[in-house]
């Protein structure tokens, strides 16, 4: 059997009870460690679960799967990940190897920062499409995402912005020469996310091109760890956010819709000053 267990999104104590007891009774246990990560350690997680970890980055997932199946139809095998076990599409495509191989698999789902993040005070349900902000570099700078925000509010909906992370990414030049070396983690903070936003917005304006909705004084959400006992809430304009440190790892960003008036309230829970004027009207901008 091939076990895909979600551990939730703050620290060791975070997995299910049903998850745990799948998990110590499995042969090999691997952690799936690129597409997110705990406010812990290996080693915490190790202790608390009673089983040695194996760290499963990109290459092994996604490019040796048949490793991690190995064996699978005679032991059990968990496949850890943090948050929901599909929250990312790479563990849709483990399940589809499992059952060509036939292989059985079991999911134990977890909370992710796909429904945690109501606790900004935004309905679910008012959610359109969620984007992925990918860090910039000096010769691409991609703005489809700010599109997929601009066609979300136009449809009265909030967007859920998943931000960057690079773990055990190789520099171009070590890539082409074929070396093994690695880049130091990087992980994207709301302050970045924000600020690639607003130059969107400026270039967009300088060039009197259409805005689409999304300006400097859109009301936005930051929020940073959800799940931890540090987490934090942040409403403010999104020029605003581009100056708000929010702390450690890891960082969502919302982009508010239409607002209703519950949601305006829950909004002013966490808001800075500046930002209580922008809640008065019902598009959050």
């Amino acid at each position: 059997m091939l076990y895909l267990i979600g551990l939730g999104l703050g620290d060791a104590t975070d997995i299910t009870v049903k998850g745990l007891q799948a998990l110590r009774k499995c042969s090999r246990v691997y952690l799936e460690a690129y597409t997110s990560v705990l406010t812990v350690g290996k080693e915490a997680l190790e202790e608390y679960y009673g089983k040695e970890l194996i760290l499963a980055d990109r290459d092994l997932v996604e490019q040796e799967a048949d490793e991690i199946l190995k064996d699978a139809k005679e032991t059990d095998i968990a496949f850890l990940v943090v948050g929901d076990p599909f929250g990312a599409t790479t563990h849709s495509d483990l399940v589809l190897r499992a059952v060509h191989a036939g292989i059985p698999y079991r999911v134990i789902h977890n909370a992710s920062i796909m429904n945690a993040v109501g606790c900004c005070g935004l309905q679910l349900y008012n959610f359109g499409e969620t984007v992925s902000v990918v860090f910039w570099t000096d010769t691409w700078k991609p703005e489809s995402f700010y599109d997929k925000i601009c066609k979300n509010r136009s449809a009265g909906l909030h967007t859920l912005c998943l931000l960057d992370l690079k773990v055990k990414e190789q520099s171009v030049e070590n890539m082409m020469r074929g070396k093994k070396i690695y880049e130091p983690p990087r992980f994207m903070s709301v302050s970045q996310a924000a600020n690639q936003m607003v130059q969107i917005v400026q270039r967009r304006r300088e060039q009197g091109e259409e805005l689409g909705g999304v300006t400097e004084d859109t009301v936005c959400v930051g929020v940073a760890r959800l799940g931890a006992d540090d987490q934090k809430i942040c409403t403010a304009t999104l020029g605003q956010l581009v100056s708000c440190d929010l702390g450690a790892p890891l960082h969502s960003l919302v982009v508010t819709g239409k607002l209703h008036p519950l949601e305006v309230d829950m909004l002013r829970l966490n808001a800075q000053p500046d930002a209580l004027r922008h809640l008065s009207t019902e598009d959050g901008s």
